[in-house]
């Protein structure tokens, strides 16, 4: 288990070796490394797409709850949660952690 503590300055970015693809507004992933599949859903999707580069969780947040109903910590629990998910499985770079 991948114990990281990301903060909002906590860069994060895609890791490469991942194939992408759109079915009916949700994003699904292969992972070449791990050879599983996984459903980013539609939100979880906007957020894969917008750590292609480098992007704080900060900016995730705010990017995220400009485009939706969501009051700032809810929105900052649930891309946190998404991330940590990601994580698990080895799938994001993180940067600058907030240990």
């Amino acid at each position: 288990m991948t114990n990281i503590k990301i903060a909002k300055n906590t860069l994060v970015s895609q890791k490469p070796g991942n194939i992408v693809s759109d079915m009916d507004g949700e994003k699904v992933m292969l992972s070449i490394q791990s050879s599983k599949y996984f459903n980013l859903g539609e939100i979880g999707g906007e957020i894969w797409g917008l750590i292609k580069e480098p992007t704080s969780i900060h900016n995730l947040v705010k990017t995220i709850q400009s485009q939706y109903d969501v009051d700032q910590d809810e929105c900052e629990q649930q891309v946190t949660a998404f991330l940590n998910q990601l994580i698990e499985e080895e799938l994001i770079i993180v940067e600058g952690n907030g240990k």
